[in-house]
């Protein structure tokens, strides 16, 4: 792929869809490489928003306002970074040849919604996942959970993320809850949730599984080592890099991730998420693009996942390589409020080998990822107790 000069005739020009922190982290990676960019987002001044070329602020679930920018801006590749999108408008440019879609237009489709991407890896590729089943209404979802799933069972909105909409049930008692969270945490309210039995697994892991061309232009499957992360309600909290594994297990999530990543084909780093118990592994979710647990990679690899999707989606070659243990620890805003600042960022960066990321969002809330801080060390044990202690330095604080 023939690489020009920004804001030149001759560019090459992307477009996100989606503009928070991990597209920022792309938006850089891929000005990096001489590449034109244009952020996308359904908010004014998102983190993508303030480093990109140009920015726009569109509904992405409207189709017609999606191809209307497409067709205006003229990009050469589209690369989706949220679920929350025109996903068959996407399907419509790629086949009329206005753009080409990251990895496809099919994989957005598919991985945008749970219901077709587990339907994928459970009934067509035979991969084991949780027991599921799918449910549009709190009768059916009862019914569900009724009819064999039981409890403790798990259950999200079909389009979501970052845990969002996503509950754990106990007992009959809170399925009205949970029904009623899943409605307002969607991306899109599809009215429509899948409801997981629980897996008794040991930990969790996202396995970044990159599709990249080697030196003879051939697309091939390569893996990062594995991520361990902790999740509170289904929203990633701390990671670390590497996960040790039994080497049976890493060698069974690498052939499920091979799997999944090759039906969906096309370039780009897929965050897929697994669970693990001994040398058994299920099938959880796959994100076609960098993943939240995969922030870590920004002081753990010799190329972070960022710069991985960004060469990968350009024809480039990449190397996964593990430069030393890392981990990362989320930064809160803590406090409801416009245009926060923060103070204690000389003391989280006295932490040893530490560093840190404020995204820039325009608006804190109390739960929302405002920051992160990552650090290496010796083991992942020291790496993950630096991590903490420096997100614990920043203070977010009224602007």
């Amino acid at each position: 792929m023939r690489l020009g000069t920004p804001l030149s005739s001759g560019a090459l020009r992307v477009m996100l869809l989606g503009a928070g922190e991990l597209g920022k982290e792309v938006v850089i990676a891929l000005q990096r490489l001489g590449v034109e960019v244009i952020a996308v987002d359904r908010y004014p001044n998102a983190p993508g928003h303030q480093v990109a070329h140009r920015a726009h602020v569109i509904a992405m679930t409207d189709g017609a306002a999606l191809r209307a920018l497409v067709e205006a801006e003229r990009p050469h590749l589209i690369v989706p970074e949220i679920e929350a999108i025109a996903t068959e408008m996407l399907g419509e440019i790629e086949a009329a040849g206005l753009a080409e879609v990251i990895p496809t237009a099919r994989a957005t489709q598919l991985t945008m919604n749970r219901e077709g991407i587990r339907r994928l890896a459970a009934e067509e590729l035979g991969l084991p996942t949780s027991p599921y089943r799918f449910a549009s209404s709190l009768e059916e979802l009862q019914a569900a959970i009724d009819g064999g799933i039981g409890y403790p069972c798990i259950v999200k909105p079909v389009m979501s993320s970052s845990g969002k909409g996503q509950s754990m049930l106990r007992g009959p008692d809170d399925v009205r809850t949970a029904w009623d969270y899943a409605a307002a945490g969607g991306r899109v309210n599809q009215g429509r949730v899948i409801v997981e039995g629980f897996i008794d697994f040991e930990y969790e892991i996202t396995l970044l599984t990159v599709r990249a061309c080697d030196a003879n232009g051939t697309v091939r499957t390569y893996f990062c080592e594995p991520i361990g992360h902790l999740q509170v309600s289904g929203d990633y909290v701390e990671s670390w890099q590497p996960q040790p594994m039994r080497p049976a297990a890493l060698a069974r999530a690498q052939e499920i991730a091979a799997a999944v990543t090759g039906n969906l084909g096309g370039r780009g780093v897929f965050g897929v998420e697994l669970f693990v118990r001994g040398d058994e592994v299920w099938f959880s979710e796959v994100s076609p693009r960098p993943h939240d647990t995969g922030l870590v990679t920004l002081c753990s690899q010799r190329f972070s996942e960022f710069e991985l999707h960004a060469r990968a989606i350009l024809g480039l070659p990449v190397d996964v390589a593990l430069r030393e243990p890392g981990a990362s620890a989320v930064v809160y805003g803590g406090l409801e409020e416009a245009g926060i600042a923060f103070e204690g960022v000389a003391e989280a960066l006295a932490v040893p080998r530490s560093d840190l990321r404020l995204f820039g969002k325009p608006e804190s809330f109390a739960k929302r990822r405002m920051g992160v801080a990552v650090a290496n060390g010796a083991d992942i044990a020291e790496a993950r107790e630096r991590a903490r202690l420096a997100a614990s330095k920043v203070r977010p604080v009224k602007g």
